[in-house]
């Protein structure tokens, strides 16, 4: 008898430096839940993982700026972010507590001491005023590929990635001084080593356009080197011998995420699992894995993440697509929790059936473009006009063709003055003929 096809789904952890806003509910959560619904109905054998991102330096700092202990302020928004899940009845067969799964912490030095057994001097950049190491969220400057505003890692305009060497005006966030240079010996991740294998895994996975567009801008100047752990004040620690290679050194939270995917669903599916071949073999039984995840994060999951799976040996056509949203609008402008510019999860979901959430963002989510919150037509239940015009024209673009959206989106609006021009492309009418 043929066994089920085994398929891995995965949604980005949250950062609990902040609850939970419509804007995240609209791209990868309800979007990989009702997948992951949608797969097992059709008989197939689904495991989803998600969790708390709660290594992301971002956490520390939003922390320190609110004068509040960190575990304290983990704590309350790791709450809210479980409270929100289970209000909009996004459900995950794995979930990661990493500040409260001291087998994963253990499982992470293990592995990575496995993979990287040495490490090379490396230039870094710290902040001159407080030495910490400037990487990810300590650092903010303008992306050297586009010139948008960016922080370290992947840009959220071009999903260029980022460092304090190659951000433009580059300045640390914690003390608002001007990088000064320093190496370090730290394992590093050869992302051009791997380049061959990469190109295999990106042929056989349905990508984004622009996901695609991020590979063909990186390959022809080479790709980069990633620190694999830095020096610095937050992440797990690598801690060994007092003189081994990554005695001193914190984990890449990226380079973390990836490992925490190789080790937590592969002991999902064999409690047995230990070392890092037994990973792999695990792996290897896996038929397709699909990352949900906003574009803002696709240098990770489209590169950093399968680089590490390729150095550990996981075989490249385990990775079958990524589903990518762009973001979520309120009002015209990007959901943002720093900002307070957010309807906030529990709020709506408090207020409202989840099931009309669900599927009102279903229906007016970021799959392929921008699309924009309204308080008005999550009232109504409809999109306005304007938002399904604009969605309409996009799907008539080369780039993610899609005229069955238009059409159906266009139907409806067939006596809107303001349709007949985009109607009149499909049905080859002048379109003030179209009717």
């Amino acid at each position: 008898m043929t066994r089920p096809t085994r398929i891995v789904l995965t949604t980005p952890p949250p950062t609990p430096n902040g609850p939970l806003h419509v804007g995240h509910l609209s791209g990868p959560y309800v979007a990989g839940d009702i997948a992951a619904r949608a797969l097992r109905a059709s008989g197939a054998d689904v495991l989803t993982m998600s969790g708390l991102d709660s290594h992301q330096n971002y956490v520390l700092a939003k922390a320190e700026a609110l004068g509040r202990p960190v575990d304290e302020a983990v704590r309350d928004y790791s709450d809210q972010v479980r409270a929100a899940f289970a209000q909009a009845r996004i459900e995950y067969d794995v979930f990661l507590d990493p500040l409260q799964d001291a087998d994963y912490r253990d499982a992470m030095r293990r592995l990575v001491g496995e993979l990287f057994d040495c490490g090379e001097d490396t230039v870094l950049h710290r902040c001159p005023d407080c030495g910490r190491t400037m990487h990810h969220g300590y650092v903010a400057g303008l992306c050297g590929t586009c010139g948008a505003g960016a922080a370290g890692g992947g840009c959220e305009a071009c999903m260029a990635y980022n460092t304090a060497a190659t951000l433009r005006e580059a300045r640390s966030t914690c003390c608002d001084a001007v990088p000064e240079e320093f190496t370090a010996r730290v394992p590093v991740l050869r992302l051009e080593d791997l380049r061959d294998q990469l190109t295999r895994t990106w042929a056989g996975a349905e990508m984004h356009p622009r996901v695609v567009d991020l590979v063909r801008r990186m390959l022809p100047d080479g790709l980069p080197a990633v620190p694999v752990a830095y020096p610095t004040d937050w992440g797990v620690d690598l801690d060994g011998p007092a003189n081994g290679p990554l005695h001193g050194l914190r984990l890449d939270v990226w380079v973390e995420m990836a490992f925490g995917y190789l080790y937590k669903i592969a002991r999902a599916l064999d409690p047995s699992v230990r070392t890092l071949a037994d990973c792999v073999a695990v792996w290897n039984g896996v038929d397709e894995l699909w990352h949900f995840h906003g574009v803002d994060n696709s240098f990770y999951y489209a590169v950093l993440i399968p680089a590490v799976f390729a150095a550990a040996g996981v075989r490249p056509g385990v990775l079958r697509g990524l589903a990518v949203n762009e973001f979520y609008r309120l009002d015209g402008l990007k959901f943002s929790t720093s900002r307070n510019h957010a309807v906030w999860a529990l709020d709506i979901l408090g207020e409202q059936d989840a099931g009309d959430v669900r599927l009102f963002l279903a229906q007016d989510r970021p799959d392929r473009y921008e699309s924009d919150f309204t308080v008005d037509a999550f009232k109504t239940g409809v999109p306005s006009a304007e938002a399904d015009l604009t969605r309409a024209r996009r799907a008539l673009a080369p780039s993610g063709f899609d005229p069955a959206l238009a059409a159906r989106l266009l139907l409806p609006m067939r006596d809107d003055p303001r349709a007949r021009d985009l109607l009149a492309l499909i049905t080859a009418e002048p379109s003030g003929d179209a009717s």
